[in-house]
């Protein structure tokens, strides 16, 4: 759940630099976008800086187009196309139309 999710982070108390790492996980929809930008703003708003990696294409493309004119300097995207997880976020809102859809192993050559 998003509130379990926000329960992990300690704005104040954690370093000046946090790296969100998305391995294990999977973005399954908006809420779970609105929750990664929600903590992001916190930290941003303490002059601290996020930088996430292991998202899926699509997932980073919707939380860049989530903040108006693009991700703010605090919260970064590490992308890494031989590591990242290949997923669609559910999303149908108008953030969506024209991200494109991952591709996988074989549709990605």
């Amino acid at each position: 759940s998003t509130q379990q999710f926000s329960s992990l982070f300690s704005p104040k108390t954690d370093p000046q630099d946090v790296v969100v790492d998305f391995t294990d996980s999977r973005i399954m929809d908006h809420s779970g976008l609105e929750a990664i930008n929600d903590i992001a703003d916190r930290y941003g708003a303490l002059g601290k800086r996020v930088t996430l990696r292991h998202l899926s294409s699509d997932c980073a493309q919707l939380l860049d187009r989530l903040h108006e004119g693009g991700l703010p300097p605090y919260e970064t995207i590490d992308s890494d196309p031989a590591t990242d997880p290949v997923y669609e976020v559910a999303e149908d809102s108008k953030y969506y139309r024209d991200v494109p859809i991952p591709k996988t192993g074989a549709s990605a050559a």
